[in-house]
């Protein structure tokens, strides 16, 4: 079975290390909306050990935290589906009032559409590597 997250980053890479990395994904209405994957194809938390899990969870709220510092979104949306892509992998979804779904999922039916265009996202990613470059 073919994966595009064992094939290929699965957004615009922001940092790796050998366990896992975290990419930036372009969604119109959602700047800094970004993944943090596992690099072994595995499905579940449950699949990784407790180090693992501790590992990449450290690497999700760090990325959460970063993300609220740079941008002051009203609100974090931190979400581990894999129902499309069955490789274990985090959305971290900085989320603003005015954005296309707030306040509901932004996999539901949308409420407006998208407002100004998104930000120059270059220095956010630079900060958040440096961030990440700490872990």
């Amino acid at each position: 079975m073919k994966c595009e997250l064992c094939e290929g980053d699965g957004g615009e890479l922001i940092w790796r290390d050998e366990q896992c990395r975290v990419v930036c994904v372009k969604e119109p209405g959602y700047p800094g909306f970004c993944r943090a994957i596992w690099n072994a194809h595995v499905a579940e938390m449950t699949d990784l050990d407790e180090s693992e899990r501790a590992r990449l969870m450290r690497v999700v709220f760090e990325l959460e935290a970063g993300l609220r510092e740079l941008l002051r979104p009203d609100k974090i949306n931190l979400a581990s589906l894999g129902n499309a892509v069955p490789h274990l992998h985090w959305h971290v979804i900085p989320r603003f009032r005015g954005d296309p779904h707030f306040p509901g999922p932004i996999w539901g039916p949308p409420l407006r559409q998208p407002g100004a265009p998104q930000p120059d996202f270059a220095p956010i990613k630079k900060a958040l590597a440096k961030r990440l470059f700490r872990l």
